[in-house]
């Protein structure tokens, strides 16, 4: 059998409907934009290590097709799940006699330096928005409190905040996608079981939702029109909002390493942050963070100094 025919079996039949959405749109436009193009030919058993590594090389030399230049070890990683997936697969199933894209080479991943704003950015970020008439743009103020990632501010809905106890829970994500060609919102699952979690609000906080919940219309705490707003219309948003006030341009993510970079300054340990965040573990959030955490100490250290 093809490795090409096996792939769209896998696709529809097994991961289609045991995975998420999001899952299963990713595994198929990776298959569709980079596997089946130059493995889709090939005979499942010839399919050989030297042939995969080849493969795997030439995605992290030229693999990026609009650019000419190498994809990044992050996403080469993702289409070395979706082959060792797909071959264990076909190996269970008696369709494959051996099972060889475990000998695979994956790429060194190496934990990129984080990017956030400076306490001055950070506020004129906030005197805009809090003097600003749109109510969709508080939800930045809010992941700027919170360290929400933006598929979990924009699935909140009014059931997840806790007025009273001052918590606001996490309990989905959302992400654009398209069921029957129509482009859409799918609420999910959150990423993982540890990004369930509850999040402790300060006053300011709270009194900013109440304020957000009165002018809303809809169950969304972030809506457009009565309906959730679309990630990549969040995401422009948030850029041109940069772009207004003259600020570097930074992806959306920035807001939550700015977060937690303003968390250890105030000197929250990283155990709390870690709940917080959603990490795994503490490792995670230290491995992470480690340079913001030791920039402080060393901050705290120079003034201790000047008190000696």
């Amino acid at each position: 059998m093809k490795y090409k025919d096996w792939l769209n079996i896998w696709l529809e039949h097994y991961v289609k409907t045991s995975s998420k959405q999001r899952t299963y749109e990713r595994y198929l436009q990776t298959s569709s934009a980079h596997i089946i193009p130059s493995l889709g030919e090939y005979e499942i058993s010839e399919l050989q290590p030297i042939v995969l590594q080849q493969f795997i090389s030439k995605l992290l030399e030229c693999g990026n097709k609009r650019t000419g230049n190498g994809l990044s070890p992050n996403f080469v990683k993702l289409i070395i799940s979706v082959l060792q997936n797909s071959l264990k697969s076909a190996y269970t199933f008696g369709i494959n006699q051996e099972y060889i894209a475990d000998k695979i080479k994956r790429p060194k991943i190496f934990e990129k330096q984080v990017e956030c704003f400076s306490l001055n950015e950070q506020k004129r970020i906030e005197q805009y928005i809090l003097g600003h008439s749109k109510p969709k743009l508080r939800g930045i103020i809010l992941c700027l409190y919170t360290g929400l990632r933006i598929g979990e501010l924009l699935a909140l809905t009014w059931s997840d905040i806790d007025f009273h106890n001052a918590l606001l829970s996490v309990t989905k994500t959302c992400h654009d996608g398209n069921i029957n060609g129509k482009h859409c919102v799918i609420v999910d699952t959150p990423k993982t079981e540890n990004s369930q979690r509850d999040i402790p609000l300060s006053k300011p906080i709270i009194t900013l939702l109440r304020e957000m919940k009165k002018q809303g219309t809809s169950n969304f705490v972030i809506e457009d029109k009565q309906t959730a707003v679309f990630v990549r219309s969040y995401q422009r948003t948030f850029e041109l909002l940069l772009k207004r006030l003259d600020i570097p341009h930074k992806g959306f993510h920035a807001l939550r390493h700015t977060f937690a970079t303003r968390a250890l300054e105030c000197g929250m340990d990283i155990k709390t942050l870690s709940e917080i965040l959603g990490h795994k573990n503490a490792t995670i959030t230290l491995n992470r963070y480690a340079h913001s955490l030791w920039e402080h100490k060393s901050e705290m250290m120079n003034k201790l100094g000047k008190l000696l």
